[in-house]
């Protein structure tokens, strides 16, 4: 399912001191049916908090009824965590060392890092449970940048800073999607696995183009690493928007 209606991908406006106005293309138009690397999807995924949540049971309302149980909202913290009572809810078991946590979900644009790597065959799994080869891809999360009454967005000069290049997990950008082409952060710090099924996501028929591919993964190690190779191209357009006023 193609969200919203595409528009062109040169149609596209970038401001001068954007990494985008450096490149003939960053954007392209992409037809072919499927997930692939630099695809733009939307999904529901949580926003993570400073300070996760968790469902703590703390009883039932009727003692012969298992499909039901009242619930407290706790704070988690790793190092003093509540003990969880032991009481058996048979819609949401749980194991020994299990939480059930609670974040806060929006569906959002997101970017496939990566499609999940090599299948694993059902003969080397077959004694294995589920979770251990259920497949995942990596995507990373955008944020509308501006401010429209129901988001903060961010500040002018946080995104004129991120617009040049200055930090490794905030990317600039603009969607291809009628109606979305106003600026956009991509939060590479927000990297997280995604389920590749049909129904947990809707299709785009865009994605980025190979120089662009090229660039992301110089940043991604940028993040990682801390630091670029002397001739990564990545480096040579930040040099280039360093000298701007």
């Amino acid at each position: 399912m193609i969200f919203g209606n595409p528009l062109p991908a040169w149609c596209l406006m970038y401001p001068e001191d954007a990494i985008q106005a450096f490149v003939t293309q960053w954007w392209e138009k992409d037809e072919s049916p499927g997930l692939k690397r630099g695809r733009l999807i939307w999904g529901f995924i949580p926003h993570v908090p400073q300070v996760p949540m968790i469902l703590n049971p703390i009883g039932r309302s009727d003692p012969t009824d298992h499909q039901r149980m009242n619930f407290k909202l706790e704070p988690l913290k790793a190092v003093r965590y509540p003990k969880l009572p032991r009481l058996p809810v048979a819609a949401l078991p749980l194991f020994d060392g299990e939480m059930l946590s609670v974040y806060k979900a929006k569906k959002r644009p997101l970017l496939v890092i990566s499609t999940g790597g090599t299948k694993v065959r059902k003969e080397i799994a077959k004694d294995s449970p589920k979770w251990q080869t259920l497949p995942a891809m990596l995507v990373a999360p955008f944020y509308g940048a501006g401010f429209d009454g129901k988001r903060a967005g961010f500040s002018e000069e946080f995104v004129r800073r991120i617009r040049r290049c200055e930090y490794p997990q905030y990317l600039y950008d603009k969607l291809p999607e009628s109606g979305r082409t106003e600026e956009s952060i991509l939060r590479l710090d927000h990297l997280q696995p995604f389920p590749p099924f049909d129904q947990a996501y809707q299709w785009s028929p865009h994605c980025l183009n190979e120089e662009a591919l090229m660039i992301l993964d110089e940043w991604l190690q940028w993040l990682i690493e801390g630091t670029l190779p002397e001739d990564s191209v990545l480096g040579m357009y930040r040099d280039g928007l360093r000298g701007l006023d």
